[in-house]
């Protein structure tokens, strides 16, 4: 007797990852050139990182997971270099720059 195969039914191919950060670092960085300042900048990668996230959570509860995480990691990155540009202008001005 053998012992059965158990396979995930929607695997996480790495293309998928790919073209999910492609597709999400594109979607945040022409978000991300609307504002002229940091404060402007800011605001609009928030913006478009919530909406980023909004997909990453339909695309993981009904279409491919894949695309999911890499949605997901591209708007971790882009919410990652925002908090930077904020904190390093922090320490520049020696004021709360937003």
């Amino acid at each position: 007797m053998t012992r059965p195969t158990l396979r995930e039914p929607h695997p996480v191919r790495p293309s998928a990852v790919l073209c999910g950060a492609i597709a999400a670092g594109v979607w945040l960085l022409a978000f991300g050139t609307f504002g002229v300042t940091l404060r402007g900048y800011l605001g609009w990668t928030l913006l478009s990182g919530g909406l980023a996230w909004v997909a990453a959570v339909l695309l993981s509860a009904r279409g491919d997971r894949g695309v999911a995480v890499g949605v997901a990691a591209a708007t971790g990155v882009a919410w990652a270099v925002a908090t930077l540009s904020v904190f390093a202008e922090w320490a520049r001005m020696g004021a709360w720059p937003v």
